[in-house]
């Protein structure tokens, strides 16, 4: 995916990039990293607020100690958190207009990019099925066998 949108992000010459947080399939937070990586670009990541102006990009992140603003040199790449914004609704006029705008369809292969898969699944298998427990009336009881397993 990402070397895909460093195809597109080459064709179109954008002085900001502005992707989502994180996938919605697997979870993973990489993408908008992959890209900064792979076109060389400042990145900011997380943005609760961003800010253009004069050919820097400013971006507000949340961090465990508050709120950290960080300053990109443009072209950057910014990755979104939940609350940069509030979405908006296109009105029936724009959704009419935006029917008839033609749409520029492209493949993978017209940007040069191999998408063709290179990992192969082998084999699948269930992990081996748990051991039942076993209950103990108290701690030391609890302990006594932790020490004859050799657990402690």
């Amino acid at each position: 995916m990402a070397k895909i949108l460093k195809a597109v992000t080459e064709a179109e010459g954008p002085d900001l990039v502005i992707l989502g947080k994180q996938a919605i399939d697997d979870d993973s937070n990489q993408t908008g990293q992959m890209l900064a990586a792979l076109l060389g670009w400042p990145q900011g990541t997380f943005a609760s607020e961003v800010k253009v102006e004069a050919g820097k990009v400013s971006v507000m992140r949340e961090v465990d100690g508050g709120l950290q603003t960080v300053s990109l040199q443009a072209p950057a790449i910014v990755t979104t958190d939940l609350r940069l914004n509030e979405p908006r609704y296109a009105s029936l006029p724009n959704i009419m207009k935006a029917k008839r705008k033609p749409i520029d369809e492209k493949t993978p292969a017209d940007f040069g990019v191999d998408i063709t898969p290179r990992l192969s699944v082998v084999k699948v298998t269930e992990p081996p099925v748990r051991e039942a427990g076993e209950k103990v009336d108290d701690v030391a009881t609890l302990v006594e066998k932790l020490k004859t397993a050799g657990a402690i």
